[in-house]
């Protein structure tokens, strides 16, 4: 089975305490990944390119407008789960720091900013843990995750710095 192209989107800033903040949300509807913090992003459709989609699924998830040429590719993660296979994907991840609007709840997300030195990782999914704070602190990431039969816990992962 082929990998469902997707991207991710995190977006930072500093907080008035001096502290650096991404922009996570915790998924709303019904299907994958409801109740979890997430990053901002989804599905790249066929005419567009995963960094053009970033930018598309921010300010559908957000109301935040950020141009793609404000957004550098920070890691490309591969997900297996091997119990259900349709849920394989690749994801671009881009991370920027220039962005226009106010973040506000959309049908999708409730869209937060959290400091980048205490990640909710605990209400995330699990490979969150293993790559999220390295990329956040500038590490070019190159990853796969293979989760386990209760597509919850990772069961083995591999990661590189490019």
């Amino acid at each position: 089975m082929t990998l469902t192209p997707m991207c991710l989107c995190l977006l930072t800033r500093r907080a008035p305490d001096g502290r650096r903040e991404v922009l996570l949300g915790r998924r709303k509807k019904l299907g994958f990944g409801t109740g979890k913090v997430v990053g901002l992003g989804g599905h790249v459709e066929p005419d567009e390119t995963p960094v053009q989609a970033a930018a598309r699924e921010t300010a559908e998830e957000s109301g935040l407008i950020v141009a793609v040429g404000d957004l550098r590719e920070i890691a490309n993660v591969t997900f297996r789960f091997p119990v259900k296979p349709a849920w394989d994907m690749q994801v671009a991840v881009f991370v920027g720091d220039r962005f226009s609007g106010d973040a506000r709840e959309t049908e999708e997300i409730a869209p937060r900013w959290y400091p980048i030195d205490d990640l909710p990782v605990q209400n995330m999914w699990d490979d969150n843990q293993y790559w999220l704070p390295q990329a956040l602190a500038g590490q070019r990431i190159q990853a796969e995750f293979v989760f386990a039969d209760d597509c919850e816990t990772v069961a083995t992962s591999r990661i590189t710095h490019a």
